[in-house]
């Protein structure tokens, strides 16, 4: 039966060209009814960034921090970075501050989650004791910079509902721009505007809107190098307080990636044992 159901049909349009034409657009019509919301597309553009940069294992790296105040003062720490990915959940990091020599051995620890609160730590050396960070203070500034410490863990892509606005072109770059929006509720951000580089499917640009939706912050980040053929990495970040006029730059220097790294260096007794 389906056999001439199929031999009518071609019959048909070989004998009817507009009736062919018709029956083709209504083909098309279920497609058209599928195509993806913005919603959908944002969540998509989230998940294909995830993909790209999942499988470097962990990573170290060296720092500087340049924190600069309304009226162009500058202070400069260094820390060393690292960082282990996590199969199924956040990743989790480390920061060690070298100097300078008031804050030397000052070190910060952090465990990303997808769905729960993260769990984050700072050794103040001067006081020879780990202090947990409040899980509704993540919007506090980390270490007297612009960055927030939320700002300071890895960005899990179900830590975030999407929509994809426009493609934009920035600084010669073609770009998504898309939203995300906090979903976990003690966020300092009500969203996050952020251009994504097509080619990389890594952030150029990301503005932070404070929980009155004004404008907060602008982060930009440039100079990517690409490492093991795969993972890009920025080489300079910048982050400006739209509010305070204060600004805060980072350096990134020798990525090191899928080091012999595991997670005994990021237990809480790690802290104790940063140099």
């Amino acid at each position: 039966m389906r056999k001439t159901k199929i031999g009518k049909l071609s019959a048909v349009n070989i004998a009817l060209p507009g009736l062919r034409a018709v029956c083709l657009l209504l083909t098309l019509l279920p497609v058209v009814a599928q195509a993806e919301t913005p919603q959908e597309k944002g969540l998509a553009i989230a998940q294909e960034a995830d993909r790209r940069d999942s499988g470097w294992q962990n990573q170290t790296a060296s720092l500087k921090m340049v924190l600069r105040n309304r009226h162009g003062q500058e202070s400069v720490r260094q820390i060393r970075n690292k960082a282990l990915e996590v199969d199924g959940d956040g990743d989790k990091s480390l920061n060690i501050f070298d100097n300078p020599r008031d804050i030397k051995g000052t070190a910060f620890l952090s465990y990303t989650h997808a769905l729960k609160p993260d769990e984050q730590w700072l050794y103040l050396p001067a006081l020879k004791r780990v202090k947990r960070i409040s899980s509704n203070n993540k919007s506090g500034p980390f270490m007297g910079s612009e960055f927030a410490y939320e700002d300071f863990t890895s960005q899990e892509v179900e830590k975030y509902s999407y929509q994809y606005i426009r493609d934009e072109i920035l600084d010669g770059r073609d770009t998504f721009v898309i939203e995300r929006y906090p979903v976990y509720k003690h966020s300092g951000y009500t969203r996050l505007l952020t251009w994504l580089d097509k080619g990389m499917y890594q952030p150029l640009k990301v503005e932070f809107y404070d929980r009155k939706k004004s404008l907060l912050k602008t982060l930009t980040l440039s100079a990517y190098q690409q490492y093991l053929g795969q993972y890009w990495r920025p080489d300079q970040m910048r982050m400006v307080n739209h509010q305070t006029k204060k600004s805060t730059d980072l350096y990134w220097m020798d990525y090191q990636l899928k080091t012999s790294l595991s997670t005994r260096d990021f237990d809480r007794n790690s802290l104790k044992r940063a140099r």
